[in-house]
């Protein structure tokens, strides 16, 4: 076996199709789009590579054939409460069947990371955030949602037969959109209802900015300062927001209010791989046109949920119930999806799969972040608990 370091347009091309050669055929599997992937190596498009630094590797046979691939980064914000040494990253790894050539690929990233100054490293993940390419299925593999790396489940072994050890599950959690959610739901929905100083909307594209407004407001109360994360601004929200624009569906964002003020938000999104899976992983002109005609034909049957969360002083008073049941009213009584799917939940967070779990739903696939301590006397710490 032979590594290459990816450092040219030929490389980087190979370094895609290690991925399509390798999972071609497998059920389930969903080509994920070329510029997806290259973004992530791009540093005029992730800011990630303001605090780290990547690289990544091919893998051939004798013979020249593709037969894997890694990524191998290192950011300085990448930190878990706990953590006595830094901890790099590996991610987008293939590889054939073959523990062999897995250790080559594993042994060549944590060299690299060692050499950096890392003490332990997590994978696969991400060079960048959480919501793409973070964790390896062992249940469910078949038909991953957009952002989500498909897997076969050799891979399992191949991390957990070279050490790796599971640092955190990623649960998600899926349910039919016809099926009565639970009857707490509609008991807390109608006490919140009574009072006119509660009320619910779905966004509005030609409103763009208001909404850019109250989610900054939600993501700042709710999350900033937690698990590192920082507060953003009401720009950085426009970005998000322009850019979800072409794909989004106003019926399935949406937020919750007190006297007009913005208390909570659950943010869904058609799931992009339903028109994705048509495109061989381009999104050029022509796609582009087809993208359009399957959203117009209404072919996507399925969405995602992406965010949901509620201000701290709101919290344990059935607001989420509230926006949930307002929400569902337009979902459900409009005949608008089939199926939906959250996005992972780590096992870290029991508050929110509890209330995953309260909406009927069921487990639909498990992912894992693992972690391999360099200093393997090292006692191995799972991922604490929020």
């Amino acid at each position: 076996m032979r590594l290459i370091v990816v450092n040219d347009a030929k490389t980087a091309r190979q370094f895609l199709d290690v991925h399509v050669e390798l999972n071609r055929g497998h059920e389930g599997w969903i080509q994920p789009l070329d510029k997806d992937i290259e973004e992530v190596f791009d540093p005029a498009r992730n800011k990630t590579f303001r605090s780290g630094e990547c690289v990544r590797w091919i893998m051939t046979d004798e013979k020249g054939r593709l037969t894997g691939r890694i990524a191998a980064f290192v950011n300085k914000r990448y930190k878990t409460k706990g953590d006595d040494v830094p901890v790099g990253g590996i991610g987008f790894f293939d590889c054939i069947n073959d523990q062999e050539a897995a250790n080559l690929l594993f042994d060549t990233a944590k060299t690299w990371l060692q050499e950096r100054g890392m003490g332990a490293m997590d994978g696969p993940i991400n060079f960048g955030d959480r919501d793409r390419w973070w964790g390896l299925q062992v249940e469910g593999y078949v038909n991953p949602p957009y952002g989500m790396a498909y897997n076969p489940p050799y891979y399992q072994q191949l991390f957990e037969n070279y050490g790796f050890g599971l640092f955190f599950n990623q649960i998600c959690f899926a349910l039919n959109v016809k099926d009565r959610v639970q009857e707490k739901f509609y008991t807390r929905h109608a006490a919140l209802a009574k009072d006119p100083a509660y009320s619910a909307r779905h966004i509005r594209k030609n409103q763009l900015d208001k909404f850019a407004q109250d989610f900054t407001t939600i993501y700042n109360k709710a999350w900033a300062g937690h698990g590192g994360g920082k507060e953003i601004t009401k720009e950085q929200t426009m970005l998000i927001f322009r850019k979800m624009k072409p794909a989004m569906d106003e019926k399935i964002v949406w937020f919750a209010y007190h006297n007009d003020e913005p208390i909570a938000c659950w943010l869904n999104l058609p799931e992009l791989n339903q028109y994705f899976k048509h495109m061989g992983g381009k999104f050029g002109l022509l796609q582009k046109l087809q993208f359009l005609w399957l959203k117009w034909t209404g072919s996507c049957r399925k969405f995602t949920g992406i965010v949901f969360g509620v201000v701290p002083e709101f919290q344990g008073k059935g607001v989420d119930a509230f926006m949930i049941m307002e929400g569902a009213a337009i979902i459900q009584g409009q005949h608008l999806y089939d199926d939906y799917e959250m996005q992972w939940i780590g096992d870290f967070n029991p508050k929110m799969i509890n209330i995953a779990e309260s909406l009927g739903t069921y487990r639909s696939r498990r992912l894992v972040t693992y972690r391999y301590l360099f200093d393997r006397q090292k006692e191995f710490k799972r991922h604490p608990i929020l």
